[in-house]
């Protein structure tokens, strides 16, 4: 292929700055925007490194590193950590387009298209390219609401006794069969989305003054819910396999705590995972102080050959929540509720219906046909794929050691280096276009790490996802000053 004939490189190119009245950086870009058109560079041609070309022009070494960073940012060149940068080659030419069908059909970004800016804060699956799948998503979609009794669609729903309140809670117990064996109907309860069983969940459990515990590093929607009822979060320390179970026990004896909050399976932030051991330690040291567990088990359903759930092994004191927004999509707001018994499933109907009242008709006849039809079990793995791919890039792409990623997480927790502030690092990527979430708002109290989460899943597609690693990649490797950063 000519591109990689041409990744020879082009050692010897340095860019015509005369004439320009604009900051020597967008002088830079639009040199190599000018002679990428007019020829004299081609596509996939390496151009000198940075350092070299600065001495070669007599400009500093920021300057070039700057410029390089805006013609990466228009689209021009591709950086590749410990190869250079190369003058991009463009996407071949698609097919020819069928004819149009009278519905839209769901675009995602290719490369050659990239958004000018990849927002990494909200933490979502990635889309799968899997247009058959899409399109029997849609179609199952439709069916679910054309098959649902008109007056479904005009008045509240009858929370039991219904067929379609019957089939709802069936399609739950189906997800969660392999999840917690033995589950019935009259501990499960359909709340609207994980925040909203969250808001549920806690308006059972606790009231105003009280203090709940968390792992140090949480979810920040359960934070927010704390704070908004009143409640005193406290923060237990973590290891690489999450909760510590002594420093747990410590905790309790202090705080006296009303209930535990957690995430087990692929943590938020971090993606740790505990391992059955610790589980099991955790559960008895909640038991030792009676307290209930609230387990966050949203992305529990993305791995494989995972320990079970804390429901699983606890089922009498555990709150089980199983949301559909991480392992299917944001869009489907709904959550599975397990309690440990009917009584305690009537509590959080109860607070559910004085706080958001009920799950949306709508949404449960679509996830029900998902899950009973099989398309929320392609979905999934489908999810899971493009995860690993993901996390297969980051594994490639950034220096090791340097963040954790669960193998089938969309998530990574990137640790940085003595050199960058997780501030610093932040405003650093998104002067690149790209969006993160630092460690304070995970943090219950102090300290707080230097880190970020960045979701794999916003970047459009593989090519996207590329693109970012390497950005996070090369500012790794560059100390803020270098890296353009007012310090």
């Amino acid at each position: 292929m000519q591109a990689e004939q041409d990744r020879t490189g082009h050692e010897d190119w340095a860019p015509r700055l005369g004439g320009r009245d604009k900051p020597a950086y967008i002088a830079i870009a639009d040199a190599i925007a000018d002679d990428v058109r007019e020829g004299r560079l081609s596509p996939g041609q390496r151009l000198p490194p940075q350092r070299a070309l600065a001495a070669r022009i007599g400009l500093d070494f920021t300057t070039i590193s700057r410029g390089y960073g805006e013609a990466r940012r228009r689209g021009l060149v591709d950086a590749h950590v410990g190869q250079g940068t190369f003058v991009r080659v463009p996407a071949q030419p698609a097919a020819p387009a069928p004819a149009p069908v009278a519905r839209p059909a769901l675009a995602v970004r290719r490369e050659g298209a990239r958004a000018a800016f990849v927002d990494m804060t909200m933490n979502q699956p990635p889309i799968p390219d899997r247009p058959e799948l899409m399109d029997r998503l849609r179609r199952d979609a439709a069916e679910a609401v054309a098959d649902m009794d008109p007056h479904c669609l005009l008045r509240y729903p009858d929370s039991v006794g219904t067929d379609s309140a019957t089939a709802d809670k069936s399609a739950g117990l189906l997800w969660l069969r392999d999840r917690i064996p033995g589950l019935t109907a009259d501990r499960l309860t359909l709340c609207p989305g994980t925040q909203g069983a969250l808001l549920a969940l806690l308006t059972t459990l606790a009231r105003p003054g009280d203090t709940v515990c968390a792992e140090a590093l949480t979810y920040p929607g359960f934070k927010a819910v704390a704070r908004q009822l009143g409640l005193t979060v406290v923060g237990a320390p973590m290891d690489r396999d999450g909760l510590d179970p002594q420093a747990l026990r410590a905790l309790f004896e202090k705080h006296r705590p009303k209930l535990l909050y957690c995430m087990p399976t692929l943590h938020n932030p971090t993606t740790a995972t505990m391992p059955l051991e610790r589980r099991e330690a955790v559960i008895a040291v909640a038991r030792e102080f009676g307290v209930c567990i609230v387990e966050d088990d949203i992305y529990g359903r993305l791995v494989t050959d995972g320990p079970p759930p804390l429901a699983a092994l606890a089922p009498d004191m555990v709150f089980h929540i199983a949301g559909l927004a991480k392992c299917l999509s944001p869009a489907l707001r709904l959550a599975y509720v397990a309690a440990p018994d009917a009584r305690q499933a009537m509590r959080v109907t109860g607070a559910l219906r004085a706080t958001t009242l009920m799950a949306s008709p709508i949404t449960c006849a679509i996830a029900t046909r998902w899950i009973a039809g099989g398309a929320a079990a392609a979905l999934l793995a489908a999810v899971r794929e493009e995860a690993v791919e993901r996390q297969a890039l980051a594994a490639e792409l950034l220096p090791p050691g340097s963040f954790a990623g669960g193998p089938e997480s969309f998530h990574i927790w990137l640790r940085l280096p003595p050199s960058w502030t997780r501030g610093e690092f932040a405003t650093h990527l998104r002067t690149r276009g790209i969006a993160a979430v630092v460690g304070d708002t995970f943090a219950v109290g102090d300290p707080v790490p230097e880190a970020l989460r960045l979701c794999l899943g916003a970047a459009a597609d593989v090519a996207e996802t590329r693109w970012v690693l390497s950005v996070v990649a090369e500012a790794l490797e560059q100390i803020p000053a270098l890296a353009g950063v007012i310090i």
